[in-house]
């Protein structure tokens, strides 16, 4: 399909070449093109300049099936990036919201058997193909709300069986959504129940036959551990980062939740790709990922959903840091894979001006995903999906009209949703 996309207002996001990831100030500026076009051959970003310089006519006679979009009053820009969720699970807790309102803290939930434990003993009795597809319905819902490309962690299996059903129905997603879907074991996200006596007995479980086991059957790219307060020490979230390091498994962290937990640090000494969550961030925490390539991953819905305390994503931007905001899209502290709310608490809560906001939630996501070589920004060569705004006033309505739908048509890979 070949689609030109005409009298944009502005296009954003445009790089000639792409950074890696942007930082500090710089996440406050959106290189863009004013009264522009864009040019979609295939799946891939073609060309793209100003309207002056567009011969539209030259264009409809050399491409017979030209599709042309006017965007008039319009903004074109990236597709969302999700990099962390837990898209994948075996039905809702809407009973621990309602503990919640009544006065239940997440982590007395917890521990009585709540939170991740719950799921975990729903997983156990839903079959695979359920879970594939309540899993697909998610999936097609966040596409048809503008993300291109997400990360699904495993995490609620917590036995051998569990977690490789989980990631096989993750690889099903992969294969059959045309969502870019990357794959993170999270097999260190809680200890069962059984083994709360025992807690080296389910690490040496995680170490010695899940990740051969993950690895052997090419079940995920990254690995992950929930390092905090009540959950993995430092010790033993170094301990299973090392044995997935080993066969090729590539860090992520859950990092900082509830406590100043290590997590971090513990993320950048092994070359973390994300670390994420971070309510509980010092400036020691802030110094340590200053030197660091690990990308500080943001995930307000959870805070919000939870009543918690929210990450100072002002003050590490102002000491230079990049930020990624994600979704956490999960039954239990998160039902939402909305990236537009997720950019508007990104503003109201985290006080981030709308430029920040729209590069955590595309380059900068499109990095703690590994995905920047083909996402996150208009580049020439770049994986073609883009969003195509209704007529607004700004890139700042988008996070002012909280709840609002602004996106008017979705491109993805290529093709118009």
């Amino acid at each position: 399909m070949k689609i030109l996309i005409k009298n944009i207002k502005e296009l954003l996001q445009v790089y000639d070449t792409s950074p890696e990831m942007v930082k500090g100030s710089k996440m406050a500026e959106s290189p863009s093109i004013h009264n522009s076009w864009l040019f979609i051959k295939e799946d891939k970003i073609y060309d793209y300049g100003s309207m002056k310089d567009l011969d539209t006519v030259a264009y409809i006679e050399k491409y017979k099936d030209l599709k042309v979009i006017d965007a008039s009053g319009k903004y074109v820009f990236p597709s969302f990036l999700d990099p962390h969720t837990h898209l994948v699970y075996p039905g809702s807790r809407e009973g621990e919201f309602v503990d919640r309102i009544k006065g239940l803290s997440y982590e007395e939930i917890a521990r009585r058997g709540g939170g991740i434990l719950n799921s975990a003993q729903k997983l156990r009795d839903t079959a695979e193909d359920e879970l594939y597809e309540s899993a697909m319905i998610r999936l097609n819902e966040i596409m048809a709300m503008g993300t291109s490309g997400v990360e699904i962690k495993s995490g609620y299996g917590l036995s051998v069986e569990g977690e490789m059903k989980m990631l096989r129905v993750i690889k099903k997603l992969r294969e059959n959504s045309p969502v870019l879907v990357k794959s993170t074991f999270l097999g260190a996200h809680a200890i069962p129940l059984e083994y709360r006596d025992n807690r080296q007995k389910y690490i040496d479980i995680i170490v010695h036959e899940m990740i051969p086991e993950v690895a052997a059957l090419e079940l995920a790219d990254f690995i992950d551990v929930f390092c905090d307060r009540g959950f993995f020490t430092v010790e033993e979230t170094e301990r299973v980062l090392m044995a997935g390091l080993k066969y090729g498994l590539k860090p992520k962290i859950h990092a900082n939740e509830l406590d100043y937990s290590g997590g971090i640090q513990a993320g950048v000494k092994y070359d973390a790709l994300s670390v994420d969550h971070l309510e509980f961030t010092g400036e020691q925490e802030i110094e340590v990922l200053k030197d660091s390539e690990t990308m500080p991953t943001l995930l307000p819905g959870a805070a919000f959903f939870l009543g918690m305390k929210n990450p100072p994503a002002r003050e590490m931007i102002e000491a230079g840091l990049p930020l990624a905001l994600a979704s956490d899209y999960n039954p239990g502290s998160s039902p939402s894979g909305n990236m537009q709310f997720i950019m508007s608490l990104g503003c109201i809560k985290l006080k981030l001006l709308p430029g920040e906001v729209l590069n955590a939630v595309t380059i900068n996501a499109a990095y703690a995903m590994d995905a920047g070589d083909t996402h996150g920004t208009i580049t020439r060569g770049k994986n073609a999906s883009v969003l195509i705004t209704g007529k607004i006033p700004s890139l700042a309505y988008i996070p002012y009209s909280f709840g609002s739908d602004n996106i008017e048509t979705i491109i993805l890979n290529g093709k118009i949703l």
